[in-house]
């Protein structure tokens, strides 16, 4: 049983957590993330870490309340317990002074991408960071990452703040010499800063987030296609080439099971879920 030490609301339907996990805690780095079961008959989700604290043995995720189960999780208090967490999974970031780095997150992992930018620029690297979400009331972490960046944007689907969309990273790829770029977010997301960095030849690193079962490579459910190679996002990932993914592949295979999806959550409200969590926790 994992304790939840913070349940904090950082905008609209999107919570951070911190939970006591010191095992986790002291062997946790940036770009990996743990597999998260509420209780005896849960499912299985995968939430990218986004801070951990050898000292104190806690671990911090932030997750979209989207789903059956992540509504399921949002409605836990702080004193109240996950019933199992397993990690750290994955491949660490690749964290070394590279030069200029480009760094481009949107929705719930301008999380991860925080930690992402504190460790890339304590390694000596010149960080400019571009942020996004849908609209300007999902934005959060604004000034957290504004203070670790050299420069730093913002951008919006609906252009309710700054630059909308994407685009405007062009103007300034084009102005400057970049060594790299790491991207974290939405497929669709990631699949446009991945073609725009490539015809500037810079090296984009991206973090898929597939559907995932096991974790540790067991269940093949995570299976992306890299390079014309079929890889497994748990154990060969989460970081992969953005210029080699298939990333049409990837959405397709994220939309089979929407529907179930959105039924699973729906039968669950109806059936009282959301209140019948709140009057236990």
């Amino acid at each position: 049983m994992y304790e939840v030490l913070k349940n904090m609301e950082l905008a609209p339907k999107i919570r951070l957590f911190e939970v006591y996990a010191p095992e986790m805690a002291e062997k946790a780095k940036p770009g990996q993330f743990v597999i998260v079961i509420i209780d005896e008959k849960g499912e299985r989700i995968p939430l990218t870490l986004a801070g951990y604290d050898a000292e104190n043995g806690t671990i911090t995720f932030v997750f979209n309340e989207v789903g059956k189960t992540t509504k399921q999780l949002g409605i836990l208090r702080e004193g109240d317990s996950i019933w199992n967490i397993t990690g750290p999974l994955g491949n660490p970031s690749e964290i070394r002074n590279f030069g200029r780095v480009l760094c481009v997150a949107g929705g719930v992992m301008i999380a991860p991408m925080l930690l992402q930018v504190k460790a890339l620029r304590e390694a000596g690297n010149t960080i400019v960071t571009a942020i996004g979400a849908r609209i300007e009331e999902l934005l959060f972490f604004e000034e957290e990452v504004k203070a670790l960046s050299h420069e730093f944007y913002v951008a919006t689907d609906d252009g309710s703040k700054s630059y909308k969309g994407l685009d405007f990273l062009r103007q300034i790829l084009a102005k400057k010499k970049f060594d790299r770029c790491v991207s974290m977010g939405p497929v669709v997301m990631m699949k446009n800063v991945s073609e725009i960095t490539k015809p500037f030849g810079i090296p984009t690193v991206v973090t898929l987030t597939p559907i995932m079962v096991d974790g540790m490579g067991m269940c093949g459910v995570c299976r992306v296609t890299v390079g014309g190679k079929m890889m497994f996002g748990c154990v060969d990932g989460p970081e992969f080439d953005g210029h080699q993914v298939d990333f049409d592949g990837l959405i397709k295979r994220q939309r089979m099971f929407l529907p179930e999806e959105r039924l699973s959550a729906l039968l669950w409200e109806l059936q009282g879920g959301c209140e019948c969590g709140r009057k236990q926790a």
